[in-house]
């Protein structure tokens, strides 16, 4: 008899294939095929949780019109590569966790971003709360700032850590998971809580309250966002991201009123919120803005994967162009000026 876990993961599954199988090429533009998915699987008031510039929609419609066909109108040959599946209850039901990458040639403009012509990839983290069969949640942020980068087109500052297109688990197990495994599920979750415990002690006793070393491999890869980068090792991510972090924003933290779901599935965990972090930009400031005393919130959709009692691999997407709003900082603005002798041309008023 199958699991309510693993029939979520059929519907994901289906919704997987039809984006990977796009019929879709400049001659036909031949889409339907996924938006009669789209309307099979999500509930037709289904919540949707994008990351900025998209923000909130409602319904597989608007997914559809708003979000994808833009993206395969400029990306004809879109292929969507998932890396890691996992699924397990939480708060308000029953998640669906999925990191890949969207591929392709990227031939026309995309929110204003020029096109290379070349191959591109974009990381994406998606979550999907399902009831009965049907998606009536999701959550997802693609790292839009990824692609501006390899469309030479990144009007912020550089990247602490090495960008790269971020790798499935180093155990390439992220689709072929063995059926749930309660007891070892329970303890990858209590791994990564008592981790994240850890981190909370920073402001009163400084990096040796964390014991980061107590949780973290010695071969441990974190695997963050463009625009910070990818580190190995605890060395690596304290000085190309947990300290910039820290001096910049000392009070992070799961204040009241956040909203955030952990759910695990044997040796992975994953974090789901919109928002699941607020904290205030003192110190130094964080990419390269200036600090001022703001207050801002982060959705951060989050992967992590245990090996023998410790976390080895980390996959972090944070919605930094959802930061950059909050501060007063207009990306794509900047992005167009930039480029602006590879904008399309439209015939003025």
């Amino acid at each position: 008899m199958k699991t309510v876990y693993a029939e979520n993961k059929e519907v994901i599954r289906r919704l997987n294939n039809a984006l990977y199988d796009l019929d879709t090429y400049p001659d036909t533009g031949n889409t339907g095929g996924l938006e009669a998915v789209l309307n099979d699987l999500f509930a037709a008031d289904c919540e949707i949780h994008l990351a900025f510039p998209f923000e909130d929609l409602t319904g597989p419609g608007e997914l559809y019109r708003q979000v994808f066909l833009p993206l395969i109108e400029a990306v004809p040959d879109l292929e969507r590569r998932v890396f890691l599946e996992i699924s397990g209850p939480a708060e308000r039901g029953d998640w669906i966790g999925c990191a890949g990458n969207y591929v392709g040639v990227f031939e026309h403009p995309w929110l204003d971003i020029p096109p290379t012509c070349h191959f591109v990839h974009m990381r994406f983290h998606e979550f999907y709360r399902i009831k009965q069969g049907k998606i009536v949640e999701m959550q997802g942020i693609w790292d839009i700032p990824q692609l501006m980068m390899q469309a030479k087109a990144w009007p912020m500052a550089p990247s602490l850590g090495a960008e790269l297109m971020v790798p499935s688990p180093a155990v390439q197990d992220g689709l072929s998971l063995p059926p749930r495994d309660e007891k070892e599920s329970a303890a990858s979750m209590e791994l990564v809580i008592a981790m994240l415990d850890g981190l909370q002690q920073h402001a009163d006793g400084g990096p040796e309250a964390m014991h980061l070393d107590h949780f973290w491999h010695p071969k441990m890869t974190w695997y963050g966002p463009a625009g910070i980068g990818t580190n190995r090792r605890i060395s690596g991510f304290r000085n190309w991201h947990q300290i910039p972090f820290l001096k910049a924003l000392p009070d992070r933290g799961d204040e009241a009123g956040l909203d955030f779901h952990f759910f695990s599935d044997g040796p992975y965990v994953a974090v789901t919120g919109w928002p699941n972090m607020q904290m205030t930009v003192t110190g130094d400031g964080w990419l390269g803005i200036a600090p001022g005393g703001q207050r801002i919130t982060m959705r951060s959709l989050d992967f992590w994967r245990c090996e023998k009692g410790m976390i080895r691999e980390n996959w972090v997407l944070v919605d930094l162009l959802s930061v950059y709003d909050q501060l007063g900082v207009d990306v794509f603005g900047r992005m167009r000026e930039i480029t602006v002798d590879r904008q399309v041309r439209r015939p003025s008023l």
